[in-house]
């Protein structure tokens, strides 16, 4: 249930319904994102927490579902600038993605998703993974639609051209 109705001040939020309603997606997206479960785990337990503490500022301007989504972004984001994410090797070992991050029999097309520079990969996981549309997705990254749909297009003929002759074989 997406909520856009702005909650009462005085409300503590209901975290046991937001995690339900929400873990798992934020879980999956984190993970894309950062490309280490552990830390995709830490990112999606630090917005939550950031959920919680400043639940009574979401205004209802837009649905609870693209507002937590950009907390996750930010923190995701944070975590990537951090001295620490600087020193490790950014690579992702890929036979260990975690069942509950994906589902898919061939990892090929989620190798690939992982590989692609952010801006591709945030328009990429939103609509795909979230099922939200260009409209939530602009106000999630707080950039233009045609930014969304130009960043969308190019992401898809990326991927295009890295799978060519990987679907046909299927």
């Amino acid at each position: 249930m997406i909520s856009m109705t702005a909650p009462d001040r005085n409300e503590e939020p209901d975290l046991q319904r937001l995690i339900s309603d929400y873990g798992n997606s934020l879980l999956r997206m984190c993970f894309l994102y950062l490309k280490d479960i552990r830390l995709a785990e830490d990112a999606v337990q630090d917005t939550f927490v950031k959920v919680y503490t400043s639940y009574s500022q979401f205004e209802g301007k837009s649905s609870e579902k693209t507002w937590i989504m950009r907390i996750a972004i930010n923190v995701c984001k944070n975590y990537l600038r951090s001295s620490w994410w600087r020193r490790i090797d950014g690579s992702v070992i890929l036979e260990n993605i975690p069942a509950e991050v994906h589902d898919f029999e061939d990892d090929t097309l989620l190798y690939q998703i992982i590989k692609l520079s952010s801006k591709y990969k945030e328009v990429l996981l939103l609509y795909y993974y979230q099922d939200m549309k260009i409209r939530e997705i602009a106000e999630v990254l707080q950039i233009p639609e045609s930014t969304v749909s130009v960043r969308l297009k190019r992401a898809r003929e990326s991927l295009k051209g890295k799978l060519k002759g990987w679907c046909e074989d299927a």
